[in-house]
């Protein structure tokens, strides 16, 4: 008798229902946890993260309702083409990250969580915005190269929503949702902005892809040719012990606040903290004329991608303990991801597919998240989340109003994390150029640049090679249909 097929069981609730069987107790011991795909870790890997393996410590998503307090300041730091498995605590076997897995270690680590694309911009776009990129034209460009798109100053935006809910502002690091003169996080909601337009510049000389000069305080060009990781590190952990400055009477500002830490590391080129003589030749070329030669295609290692990695890692480390030094870390919502899947340095197994594809390995990214008085530590959630669903969250749980006029494409997950209620059913849905995805439960519907359909069960495949179309004829067009539903809504790309 064949085997009955996962589609009898409503495709929206799967996802809910493996977690709650698979990795309630962890009951299956190593055999079962490594059989089972979306782990984030390869059993027995260095560096194996707690929750796959019984008994050592992380534990299946628990909300702990009942509990209460201030609205939280929000933390939210991205790094840049971070690959799936480029964290110890997602299993990669060389790097070490001591201080992101001990915020997993505090938090909720996230092992089904995904990019809101493929590549920089357009991730940007949806969490600024809650919306899926194609919805706004800045959005098509992925990502942005030039100046004639961005990110409209009269969108509503993360920051525009909390600041009138009367949190203050701050972008550190990476924009990269459009150029001056017309576009700006100033203009998008930002009180104040420190960092790059751009999608990429040099370390050292801040020279971006055009070869423009590129560090920025506010609208203004600011000179500083240290390494970038440690600028924006700096100006991070001073903004941080500034917000927690009592003033004579011994109090602390009663306004929350809203940081995102944009870092451009580990994305090319591949420079480490003390490069310099490798900083200079690119410099060279870029300043010849040479097309690409920030691109970096003749340069770095596996060595030199590890050492961008830690240095990241101990950037946050120092970060997270001016906050904690501040005495603001038990009311800080600390989230921590990739803006999209890894390069050709990273590490991204057992996924496929790397940045810029809609494969796992393109969008499935690290994601955690620490709040110390509201979420318990040492906790693993399994459910798929995306970007534009922590728009919806942070609105919430900050007590701020989407724009009637803009809603929402994600789904907040403060019932989820807070209240112990079950995630709404949903599609996870994403689009670039020649590719289309759609996750409902544990399935993916999934078309590449070769226009096939493809339908995975990635929960149990999350490498994406069983092509489960053949015989899921149904559920693939049902999964196809609510693609295309979607896809009719947003803006067409532009020809050519």
């Amino acid at each position: 008798m064949p085997e009955k097929s996962d589609s009898s069981v409503p495709a929206s609730s799967a996802g809910n229902l493996l977690s709650r069987r698979a990795f309630g107790g962890l009951a299956g011991g190593v055999g079962a946890a490594a059989a089972v795909g979306g782990l984030g870790t390869v059993a027995g890997a260095p560096g194996a993260a707690a929750a796959e393996l019984p008994g050592t410590g992380e534990r299946a998503f628990r909300a702990a309702p009942g509990r209460h307090s201030r609205r939280p300041n929000i933390l939210f730091i991205l790094g840049d083409d971070l690959g799936w498995a480029d964290l110890s605590s997602y299993g990669s076997p060389d790097i070490r990250t001591p201080h992101l897995d001990r915020l997993a270690r505090q938090g909720v680590r996230f092992t089904q969580a995904y990019a809101g694309s493929a590549t920089c911009s357009p991730t940007r776009f949806s969490l600024y915005t809650g919306r899926y990129p194609g919805r706004t034209k800045g959005g098509l460009a992925e990502p942005i190269a030039d100046k004639s798109v961005g990110l409209a100053p009269g969108h509503p935006t993360l920051a525009s929503l909390l600041r009138d809910a009367g949190y203050t502002t701050a972008l550190i690091g990476k924009w990269h949702c459009g150029y001056l003169p017309d576009y700006s996080p100033t203009k998008s909601g930002w009180d104040t902005f420190f960092g790059n337009f751009g999608g990429a510049l040099e370390y050292y000389s801040k020279l971006g892809l055009a070869g423009e000069y590129d560090l920025y305080e506010g609208d203004a060009q600011y000179k500083d040719l240290r390494y970038y990781t440690r600028i924006i590190t700096e100006r991070a952990v001073g903004h941080l012990t500034e917000a927690g400055r009592r003033d004579g009477a011994g109090r602390r500002p009663d306004r929350p606040w809203l940081l995102n830490l944009n870092f451009t590391t580990p994305h090319w080129p591949w420079i480490a903290d003390g490069d310099e003589e490798e900083s200079a030749k690119i410099v060279r070329r870029i300043k010849a004329g040479e097309p690409g030669a920030l691109w970096h295609q003749d340069g770095g290692s596996l060595a030199k991608y590890r050492e961008m990695v830690e240095d990241l890692d101990r950037s946050v480390g120092e970060v997270l303990a001016a906050l904690k030094h501040s005495g603001q870390e038990e009311d800080t919502l600390v989230f921590f991801a990739s803006d999209n899947g890894g390069e050709r340095w990273s590490y991204n197994w057992p996924l496929s597919g790397n940045k810029a594809s809609l494969q796992e390995g393109g969008i499935r990214v690290p994601t955690i998240v620490r709040w110390p008085s509201r979420l318990d530590g040492g906790q693993v959630s399994h459910e798929p989340v995306f970007t534009p669903d922590w728009t919806a969250t942070l609105l919430e749980v900050a007590g701020a109003r989407p724009d009637r006029a803009y809603p929402l494409d994600g789904t907040s997950l403060a019932g989820y994390l807070l209240r112990g209620e079950r995630l709404a059913e949903r599609d996870l849905f994403w689009r670039v150029r020649g590719e289309r995805a759609l996750r409902r439960g544990d399935w993916k519907y999934y078309r590449g640049k070769d226009g096939t359909d493809r339908l995975f069960h990635v929960t149990h495949d999350p490498r994406e090679q069983a092509d489960k179309a053949a015989v899921e004829k149904q559920l693939l067009g049902r999964l196809r249909a609510a693609w295309e539903a979607v896809d009719k809504d947003l803006l067409p790309y532009p020809k050519g």
